[in-house]
């Protein structure tokens, strides 16, 4: 079986996250020109009142990808004395690092500042049944602090006959679902905004916008400008290079309207992978490995590769 935390990456303790500064901020520094991966994988003890949705709130994670990374475990009573996985080694998603980069397949969001050699990335609720998040190249148009909310008629009808109706307009404030702040993308009908409620961050819970915790959507407006350029994908598997190895990064892949899809993961991969023109062409793979890492769909970037090694490699066979 595989070990899903490297041992070097296992060691980082709670203690050692706190001396380092803030432990809710995910800013990491870019990594050097053809490498791809940035964190580490943390774990901390949890304490008898933590549940995963508390843990994801202190540590800027979702809800589903803490239970992805922590198999086995109860999300709402972990127990005392428990050690917990916080997946935060992250292969930086495919394509230019500028602006705003949506993947919806691990329900998370990057940020690339201009100028600057870092990333931020930011957990986020998507589309759920019936409401899937778009796929598109947009932009920011417009940005607003404390937002009024006006129900569109699809979601007052939705809210009335489960006999909670709502106004014609929601004012700014605490019971506001849009939270303290909003993006208004160039999607008629999409936004980036905050939430009134902390669950719900990371799973597939919105009407087809992208929510975030409060202080992340904040931290953001404070950094991200009108015409931002705004990416929006779904990509299950992410492969990338660290320290001259080759990684597979794997999360449950989903179908158009954002439910988890019963794909041919076997032909999902070999697509991810011959995106890669620098990998598709000089490597040999351990199919045995990769089959693994995604029957896992843990999230956290596993070793599979070296490029242009001999690596013995069986056939890749179906990953059903």
């Amino acid at each position: 079986m595989l070990s899903r935390i490297p041992a070097v990456t296992r060691c980082l303790s709670l203690a050692a996250l706190c001396a380092a500064g803030s432990v809710s901020a995910l800013e990491f520094p870019l990594p050097p020109p053809g490498e791809d991966i940035v964190g580490q994988v943390q774990t901390v003890t949890a304490k008898y009142e933590d549940t995963f949705a508390d843990l994801g709130t202190r540590y800027d994670l979702g809800y589903l990808e803490m239970i992805a990374a922590n198999p086995g475990i109860d999300p709402w009573l972990p127990g005392a004395g428990r050690q917990i996985v916080l997946p935060t080694r992250f292969v930086l998603p495919p394509g230019p690092r500028e602006g705003i980069v949506i993947n919806l397949a691990e329900y998370r969001l990057y940020y690339y500042p201009k100028g600057q050699n870092v990333v931020h990335t930011y957990p986020l609720g998507i589309g759920r049944e019936g409401w899937g998040s778009p796929i598109a190249v947009t932009k920011v148009i417009a940005k607003t602090p404390n937002p009024t909310w006006t129900p569109p008629a699809s979601i007052r009808a939705e809210h009335a006959a489960d006999g909670d109706p709502l106004p014609g307009v929601v004012p700014a404030g605490p019971d506001n679902p849009l939270g303290p702040f909003k993006f208004g993308l160039g999607l008629p009908g999409y936004l980036i905004h905050g939430s009134n409620k902390k669950f719900g961050i990371g799973m597939r819970t919105s009407h087809g916008c992208f929510r975030m915790y409060n202080n992340n959507v904040l931290e953001l407006a404070g950094m991200a400008p009108v015409g931002t350029p705004v990416r929006i994908m779904s990509e299950p598997y992410k492969f990338g290079i660290s320290g001259g190895k080759v990684y597979l990064e794997a999360h449950t892949p989903l179908d158009e309207s954002g439910n988890p899809s019963i794909v041919d993961k076997h032909t999902a991969v070999i697509n991810a992978l011959l995106k890669r023109e620098d990998l598709a062409n000089n490597l040999r793979m351990n199919w045995d490995l990769v089959r693994d890492v995604v029957a896992a769909e843990d999230g956290m970037p596993v070793e599979i590769a070296v490029p242009g090694s001999a690596v013995a490699a069986s056939n890749p066979l179906p990953l059903q």
